[in-house]
C-alpha cells in the first residue's frame, strides 16, 4: 500500500511540473526500455547481435531481415503488484528476396488514479480552487475523480539484408504520452546493423534516438531522449545434441546517470546485459541472465507447430521487507509457416 500511495504521489508531483520549458530527460522515455519477448527479458535484455524474430523492430530493426516468413507477437505484463500494465503487440513481414517491413506496438499506463485537485477544502469547509490546492485543510471525498497515465510507441520498421552476413535496419519511432488532461507527442529515429564475421559468431549495434527525440507537452514543455548506443555480442556453440549460446550486450549512454548505471566515466554511463540460452532442437529452451537494472533473470519456451511460447521471470529486490512483488512475463509467436508465406528466393 505504500508503494501505490508513492506512485500516486509522485504522478501528482509530475502534473505541476510538466508547465516547465525543454529539458533533457535522464528517464523521459524510461518506458521504453521495459523491454519484449519473453526469450529476450528471460535473457537480460542480451539481444542486441541475435534476435531474429519479429521482436527485431524493438531490440535492433536489422534483425527482422532475418525472418522469412510472416510473424504476429503479443505480451502482457503488470508491474508493482497489478499497479502498472504493460502491452506489446507486433507483426512483421519478409518482402522480397532481401527485405522485411514491421509495425509495432507499446502501451504502458497506470489507470484509476485518484484526482483530489478539485476536492480540497480550507478549515471552514469552503472549497479551494485548484490553483490553492496544496493549502487544503481536509477533502470532500464526493469531487474526487480518477485519471489515467498512459504511455504510447509506434515502431515503423525497415530491415534489409545487404549479404549473407551483414544485415541493416531502421525504425520510426512514434511516441504519445498523457497524464491526465495533459498530452505529448514526439517522433524518433533508430537505426542498427548486425554482422556475423565467421560461422556462428554474432556482432550487432543498434543507436536508438540517433538524432535526439523531442517528445513536446500540451503544456509547452518539451523533454529531450538522448540517443543510446547498444553494441552487442554472442557465439553458438553445439551442447549435447542442441546449441548453448552466452550473449552480451552494453549500453552507452549519454545523460550522465552516475550511480544510477552499472558504472560512468564523467557524463557517459554503461549499462551491462548477459544472457544465456539453451536450445534443444527448437523443441524447448531455457535460459537465463542479467539485465541493466541488476535483476537476475530466468525462463524458457517452447516450440509448437508456428507457435513459440516463451516466459521470463525477474525479482526486484532481494529484500524480504521491501520487496517489490516478482514480474512474470508471457509472450507469444505465431509464425505463418506455409510455402505461400514463404521470402522469394529461398
Amino acid at each position: 500500500m505504500k508503494k501505490i500511495i508513492l506512485v500516486v504521489f509522485f504522478l501528482l508531483c509530475s502534473i505541476t511540473s510538466i508547465h516547465s520549458q525543454t529539458v533533457i530527460g535522464k528517464y523521459a522515455g524510461e518506458f521504453l526500455a521495459i523491454g519484449v519477448g519473453g526469450r529476450a527479458l528471460a535473457m537480460g535484455g542480451a539481444q542486441t547481435a541475435i534476435v531474429n524474430d519479429v521482436t527485431s523492430g524493438y531490440w535492433n530493426p536489422a534483425g527482422l531481415a532475418r525472418i522469412n516468413y510472416p510473424q504476429v507477437a503479443l505480451m502482457h505484463e503488470e508491474h508493482f503488484g497489478n499497479l502498472v500494465n504493460y502491452n506489446y503487440g507486433a507483426v512483421a513481414i519478409p518482402y522480397g528476396k532481401d527485405m522485411s517491413f514491421g509495425l509495432s506496438i507499446m502501451r504502458s499506463s497506470i489507470d484509476g488514479i485518484p484526482d483530489s485537485r478539485d476536492a480540497g477544502l480550507d478549515i471552514n469547509g469552503v472549497p479551494l480552487p485548484r490553483d490553492q490546492y496544496q493549502k487544503f485543510s481536509r477533502l470532500d471525498n464526493s469531487k474526487i475523480t480518477e485519471f489515467s497515465n498512459a504511455d504510447w510507441a509506434m515502431y515503423l520498421t525497415f530491415a534489409k539484408r545487404y549479404s549473407d552476413n551483414f544485415y541493416w535496419g531502421a525504425n520510426v519511432k512514434l511516441i504519445s504520452r498523457s497524464l491526465a488532461e495533459y498530452s505529448a507527442f514526439g517522433i524518433g529515429f533508430d537505426i542498427g546493423a548486425v554482422y556475423m564475421p565467421m560461422e556462428n559468431l554474432f556482432l550487432g549495434a543498434n543507436i536508438q534516438d540517433v538524432t535526439t527525440t523531442l517528445v513536446a507537452w500540451s503544456t509547452g514543455r518539451n523533454e529531450l531522449i538522448s540517443p543510446t548506443a547498444k553494441v552487442g555480442a554472442a557465439y553458438a556453440l553445439q551442447f549435447l545434441g542442441g546449441r548453448i549460446m552466452p550473449a552480451i550486450d552494453l549500453d552507452l549512454r549519454f545523460e550522465n546517470r552516475k550511480t544510477a548505471s552499472t558504472f560512468n566515466i564523467g557524463p557517459v554511463s554503461f549499462d551491462a546485459h548477459a544472457g544465456f540460452e539453451f536450445n534443444y532442437k527448437n523443441i524447448f529452451a531455457v535460459r537465463a541472465g542479467y539485465n541493466d537494472v541488476k535483476q537476475f533473470t530466468v525462463g524458457a519456451g517452447i516450440f509448437l507447430p508456428k507457435l513459440q511460447i516463451d516466459y521470463s521471470f525477474a525479482r526486484f529486490s532481494q529484500s524480504e521487507t521491501e520487496r517489490l512483488p516478482d514480474t512474470h512475463r508471457i509472450s507469444l509467436i505465431l509464425t505463418l509457416e506455409q510455402p505461400k508465406f514463404m521470402r522469394d528466393g529461398m
